[in-house]
């Protein structure tokens, strides 16, 4: 099987760019705001949200503590915010990679999450080991997973019965096979690009082998 090229145009996969393209032209406040949120995006990128400090955060965005305190009354609600806006933004390129390429919908999409996985490692450490102290993230976090997965599932469904396939999966088996897997991938993405594993980052090089690796999981898996 042969790996299927990007697609192109694909939407702005860097949340702080992201942030940064949308604050262009904007007021200076919502300017400031988003220039506070980039400078706290690259702390996490080179330590975790331990050390997500206000200072730190201030210094890497040239602003005064008093000007952070004009947007957010501390850290835990700047990270909470930004991690629950981060996991929207996940569920938005991931639904525009799979609109993109409908064809190969689940293929389309593992690009995408490996993308933001590779290009938000500090928000998606967060995300993935730090969530529990984040209620208000965690749970947008948790509904990402849900909609995703139930998206995946009905689209097996839907393709089992264009089929005509007179064996079928119960609902809760392919709901429960989505998960796992959905676990599987976010484990290894994480040993891959958080943790740094040697023997993994050996076995990986070859993005376009690993990226059909991931996206075979999911067929295997979730097709009779």
């Amino acid at each position: 099987m042969h790996p299927r090229p990007a697609p192109k145009d694909l939407p702005i996969l860097s949340y702080p760019t992201h942030l940064a393209t949308i604050s262009a032209g904007r007021p200076k406040g919502e300017r400031t705001r988003a220039q506070i949120q980039i400078a706290a995006c690259a702390v996490l990128d080179g330590s975790g949200p331990q050390d997500l400090t206000i200072s730190a955060i201030c210094e890497k965005a040239s602003v005064s503590n008093g000007t952070f305190y004009l947007y957010f009354p501390d850290r835990a609600v700047l990270l909470d915010t930004l991690l629950s806006d981060f996991a929207l933004f996940v569920q938005t390129a991931m639904r525009a990679a799979s609109a993109a390429q409908p064809e190969a919908a689940p293929r389309a999409a593992t690009r995408a999450y490996f993308d933001l996985f590779e290009q938000n490692r500090g928000l998606m450490r967060c995300l993935v080991h730090h969530i529990d102290a984040f209620p208000e993230a965690s749970a947008a976090f948790q509904r990402l997973n849900r909609e995703w997965i139930e998206t995946v599932v009905a689209a097996v469904e839907r393709r089992m019965r264009q089929d005509g396939r007179t064996e079928t999966i119960p609902h809760d088996e392919l709901m429960r096979r989505a998960y796992a897997l959905g676990g599987m991938v976010d484990q290894y993405l994480s040993s891959l690009l958080l943790s740094r594993d040697p023997t993994l980052i050996a076995l990986s090089r070859d993005r376009e082998a690993t990226l059909e690796t991931l996206s075979l999981i999911w067929e295997r898996g979730m097709w009779p």
